[in-house]
């Protein structure tokens, strides 16, 4: 699998760029990812919605479905899809260090 470095911290990834290891994300993989899904500063809503699904995801050990996403964040779906332009599975998770949902999120 191929590695990315963030802050000179090798971190491994998927062939869709999925840290493949939650453990290994700290707050900069947020901001390194936000940049190749076209997010140019991450707001305090960015960050509720990231930090509900890596709570979500430490629980569970899956994602949330968006419908709880979106009723436990209070962020309505069409502003999560403004948030993460490429969606809440790809782009939400990929910032949260989540691997890549197989699911619906």
């Amino acid at each position: 699998m191929p590695f990315v470095e963030i802050e000179g911290k090798q971190i491994e990834v998927d062939e869709d760029g999925f840290m493949t290891d939650p453990a290994a994300w700290f707050e900069g993989c947020a901001y390194y990812f936000c940049k190749g899904e076209g997010i140019e500063e991450l707001t305090e809503a960015h960050w509720k919605v990231i930090n509900y699904l890596k709570e979500y995801y430490a629980t569970n050990g899956i994602a949330p479905m968006i419908r709880k996403l979106c009723k436990e964040t209070g962020i309505p779906l069409k502003e999560i899809y403004e948030l993460f332009p490429s969606g809440p599975a790809k782009g939400a998770c990929k910032l949260g260090g989540l691997p890549k949902p197989t699911g619906c999120v």
